[in-house]
């Protein structure tokens, strides 16, 4: 049964790569959804999969890129989403 994530991350998140590398992350790991920067300078992400492969990903968003500093997460599990076939990077 799959699981889907939604996730608000602040810190120093944008401006460090952390879409691209979230995006590599994300298909290494076989799950859907998307990221995106948010006007207010934090990160967010939907992933939705496996159990353990959004865990997994969950785990890395936590630590984030080189040079990322994740300072707080908002985590809330939702209803997945059919249509989300793909990892996303959106503006």
């Amino acid at each position: 049964m799959p699981l889907s994530a939604h996730l608000w991350l602040s810190g120093r998140v944008q401006g460090v790569a952390f879409r691209y590398y979230a995006a590599v992350k994300a298909k290494e790991l076989g799950v859907s959804g998307y990221i995106r920067n948010l006007d207010d300078g934090r990160v967010e992400i939907l992933v939705q999969g496996e159990p353990k492969a959004v865990d997994d990903m969950i785990k890395w968003c936590r630590k984030g890129p080189p040079y990322a500093i994740v300072k707080d997460v908002v985590l809330i599990y939702e209803e997945p989403d059919p249509k989300l076939a793909t990892f996303q990077v959106k503006g």
